[in-house]
């Protein structure tokens, strides 16, 4: 009997026939990823919740004898031999052990957790969280932490806003760098690390430098030089000047800008603990394609004499991919990337294999069939709880006007305006101007300081309503953000979910209006009935939201 252990599952060939029968068949189990034979842990397909996943106590007593059982055989003459492949007997029993043990004291997280010290996280990482203002882990970030801390592959889906961020990043922070926790001995390897522990790919620009601002609030300025950003726009030469003479653990980046440097020899990565893969979903599109091939194949693979889809190398790389949204085609990609992850959302813990469509799923027609409602489920999922949606009617040349009466009858302070075309926002903001509001536009034409100008006037207050396209449905995390405006209409329930996301962050409370012309009320009457929302019609009279009653 042949017992392959795995996160959650046990694969049995035959019941007397000899291991020695079966080299080809077990080589190929371990060595491609997109093999899976799946047997539960949970037997009825829910959430792995405080229960099912089951304290160390109950799980060890009733799994002792099974245990026992696995870790008997040998199968090292199974096995690559250590000449050809690499990797040798010692290593392949040392990564089973692992294996054995993931799958027999998978842990409950703490989902509802009152403070980040119930996570298990280091003390000084605590007290930086503390001055930073974060006293209460969110849901998804009580969950993700002990999770990743384990161990385990994650997929985190959870709402925009939800704080998804800081879910990755104190497990990262945790192991990796000055805040980390103190070996037995107390010694520190962090000054003599040439090589990279981290790498976190962003989609854009902007995402980038948000998950570097919230490293470096973490960090704080004495550590800064610990965090690298290697996006596209900036200058290459001195992001590898800074890579040689910094030697930072963790790097934050865009596909294109990892994959150059990465291949130019600059960046180091085979020894990195952890890929982090932030709005996956947007990673999938076929622009990233060959940068991506590239980071994965190069990010935490030990030596290239070991055979793709190793049993060293997927023991060794953390995978973590994220996104408000979580299509099948992100499901599919994290079988191939991961190594048996978990889907992680706010107060559950579940196999990704559970959340599997049950028809057959063509990739290449996305808006139908089983994935057009996984798709339309994700986006309900994404939009943060606290929303209030109304749509308003008006002419398409009384747009900004009543933009400008929308933001004084609900007082917001910190306004973001969608519009779908860059030659708009110009004129957009012009008006605005001229009624006296201070406004200003964001966009991927502009400069980079100019972005980051203009981010920061934003952040600060200086600008009250900031518009902009696309490019601002993802990432951008300005937590007083109240209201966001539709000037145009979103493509679909998921851009509608994106943009909705920038308001309503952390739990509080947020405004979304989206502004149509009578022709294009029914579009608003989809989305509505797509996410299952109340998007009420409403006009500005006398200083006032004041909402229309349907017949």
């Amino acid at each position: 009997m042949l017992a392959l252990p795995s996160t959650r599952l046990l694969l049995l060939f035959g019941e007397s026939l000899p291991s020695s029968r079966l080299p080809n068949v077990s080589r190929k189990v371990w060595g491609q990823t997109s093999v899976r034979f799946v047997s539960r842990v949970n037997p009825y397909n829910e959430p792995l919740t405080l229960a099912s996943l089951g304290f160390k106590s109950d799980f060890e007593k009733t799994n002792k004898n099974e245990a026992e059982k696995i870790e008997r055989p040998d199968v090292s003459n199974d096995a690559p031999k250590s000449k050809s492949r690499g990797v040798g007997s010692n290593s392949i029993k040392a990564v089973k052990a692992v294996r054995v043990k993931k799958s027999l004291e998978v842990e409950s997280a703490p989902f509802a957790a009152k403070s980040f010290s119930d996570l298990g996280l280091p003390l000084l990482l605590i007290e930086r969280l503390d001055a930073a203002g974060f006293t209460v882990p969110t849901d998804v970030q009580s969950a993700a932490v002990p999770t990743i801390l384990k161990g385990h592959d994650v997929v985190i889906q959870s709402y925009t806003g939800s704080g998804k961020t800081l879910a990755y990043l104190l497990p990262i922070l945790s192991e990796v760098g000055p805040l980390k926790k103190k070996s037995p001995n107390g010694e520190g390897d962090s000054g003599k690390k040439k090589e990279i522990d981290a790498v976190i790919v962003a989609p854009s620009r902007e995402l980038g430098m948000q998950i570097v601002r919230e490293v470096e609030k973490l960090l704080g300025p004495e550590d800064k030089k610990v965090v690298q950003q290697l996006v596209g726009g900036a200058n290459r030469s001195r992001q590898e000047e800074a890579l040689k003479k910094n030697k930072p653990a963790i790097v934050v980046g865009t596909p294109g800008r990892i994959a150059e440097i990465s291949a130019a020899g600059k960046l180091h990565t085979h020894s990195c603990r952890f890929l982090v893969l932030d709005e996956v979903d947007e990673l999938l599109s076929f622009n990233f394609r060959e940068d991506m091939h590239r980071i994965l194949e190069h990010v935490g693979r030990r030596s290239s004499a070991e055979p793709r889809g190793s049993i060293a190398k997927w023991a060794e790389r953390r995978t973590i991919m994220v996104s408000a949204t979580v299509p099948y085609s992100v499901i599919r990609a994290a079988r191939s990337w991961g190594s048996d992850p978990l889907l992680v959302q706010a107060k559950k813990v579940m196999p990704l294999e559970s959340v599997a469509p049950s028809g057959p799923v063509n990739i290449l027609k996305p808006t139908s069939g089983s994935d057009s409602s996984m798709r339309t489920q994700a986006a309900v999922q994404s939009l943060p709880p606290a929303l209030k949606h109304y749509h308003c009617i008006t002419k398409l040349q009384h747009k900004v006007d009543t933009l400008r009466r929308c933001v004084h009858a609900l007082d917001a302070k910190s306004v973001i305006a969608f519009m779908n075309h860059t030659k708009q926002l110009k004129d957009a903001v012009f008006k605005l101007e001229a009624r006296g509001i201070v406004a200003a536009e964001l966009h991927g034409d502009l400069g980079k300081l100019a972005r980051s100008t203009t981010l920061k006037k934003f952040r600060n207050g200086e600008v009250r309503v900031l518009v902009t396209n696309e490019l601002s449905a993802r990432g951008l995390d300005v937590a007083e953000c109240d209201l966001v405006v539709n000037l145009d209409l979103p493509t679909d329930s998921i851009h509608y979910a994106h943009r909705a996301g920038r308001t309503g962050r952390l739990g509080r409370k947020g405004t979304v209006v989206t502004m149509c012309e009578e022709p294009e009320v029914f579009v608003v009457k989809k989305l509505q009935k797509q996410l299952g929302i109340p998007i009420p019609a409403c006009e500005f009279t006398e200083g006032k939201l004041n909402v229309i009653e349907e017949d």
